[in-house]
């Protein structure tokens, strides 16, 4: 994520006042003068020369982790990868991580590791995405989608070759399909919202570690079809085409209005930060850049990251939620399903 975009959204001005006296670190010095008549105070940032945070996890939110990252600075040395949410997930079960990435809600089985492990863990949403279904713009014929149709598709006990078989009225060509690998959070949330199971998948598509080559991929092939993150989508606008969903109430297009207002279901959803509590405690760095993420100059890297920032309601729940230092998830209930971020947090509390 480069600097100049951030910094177009934000400002010069801003980002330094934010990092001087904004939620990130700051040390305060009162001087009194002798008659205690006069007081000056001296705010200035926190200095994390010389300290290091550990990031890792969904390829999805990787760009917003990244855009935080260059902005938070202060001297800290903060790594961001992207091993996907699966791989940043046994990280953090490892406590190689302090903050992990993911692109869907923890599973039960990750929480039960975590908690064999003794770490308590505090779940942030950071932003809000919606799953895009991906053509070649070449492609011009396929208007919409249906859920039903994409499971015909992709479904693991799928033998649809070809466009016609899925619709009658669709070409008689075949079809290449494009995907991200079991690593990815993006993986299992759609195969859990399309096939019902996050491990419910045809094998015989193209596999990809990266987003990049998978969007490569699709805007070389006149016939393909894979779904990616909003961000990599908007980035790519000009390469590749996204296809209207059909859940039942008329197709929807994937657009920042649509995902915030949940229109766009069922492939709306939040992005999250997962963090190790204790590590938390123990690093001003750690939470200091948690709080930065929940700040306004957070939600304006979220913007410069091509994602759509929390609903402030939402936020400001979150933040209180995070400085309460309140653990375990709350987004990974299945009574949960389909409701709003904002339903889920006012629920929840």
């Amino acid at each position: 994520m480069k600097l100049t975009k951030i910094s177009a959204l934000i400002g010069l001005s801003a980002i330094v006042l934010g990092l001087m006296v904004g939620c990130s670190g700051t040390e305060s010095k009162t001087e009194t003068s002798g008659t205690g008549s006069e007081s000056k105070t001296e705010t200035k940032a926190a200095d994390y020369s010389g300290q290091s945070l550990a990031i890792d996890g969904s390829g999805t939110v990787y760009p917003i982790g990244a855009a935080l990252a260059e902005l938070f600075g202060q001297g800290a040395e903060i790594t961001v990868g992207k091993a996907g949410t699966g791989g940043g997930m046994k990280m953090f079960i490892k406590g190689e991580t302090a903050i992990t990435n993911a692109s869907r809600p923890i599973k039960d089985d990750e929480v039960a590791e975590l908690a064999k492990a003794g770490i308590e863990f505090i779940e942030v949403p950071v932003a809000l995405d919606g799953l895009c279904i991906i053509v070649n713009p070449k492609n011009e014929w396929l208007k919409s989608i249906t859920i039903e149709q994409l499971n015909k598709i992709w479904n693991q006990d799928s033998k649809v070759k070809m466009w016609n078989e899925v619709d009658p009225s669709w070409p008689a060509e075949e079809i290449k399909l494009y995907g991200p690998t079991d690593a990815h959070g993006s993986y299992e949330y759609f195969n859990e919202v399309v096939n019902g199971k996050k491990d419910n998948v045809r094998p015989d598509y193209s596999l990809n570690a990266e987003y990049e080559p998978l969007v490569t991929g699709v805007a070389n092939e006149p016939n393909a079809l894979g779904y990616v993150g909003f961000s990599y989508y908007i980035q790519n606008s000009d390469k590749i085409r996204a296809v209207p969903v059909d859940s039942g109430k008329g197709a929807i297009e994937p657009t920042k209005e649509s995902i915030v207002d949940g229109t766009y279901s069922p492939f709306s959803r939040p992005l999250f930060m997962y963090v190790n509590k204790a590590k938390m405690d123990s690093s001003s760095l750690v939470k200091d850049f948690v709080l930065f993420a929940l700040s306004e100059n957070g939600a304006k890297a979220v913007e410069a990251a091509d994602y759509l920032p929390l609903p402030t309601e939402a936020a400001e729940i979150i933040k209180t939620r995070t400085e309460a230092e309140t653990t375990g998830s709350i987004f990974n209930k299945k009574e949960m399903s389909g409701m709003s971020v904002i339903d889920i947090l006012k629920v929840a509390n």
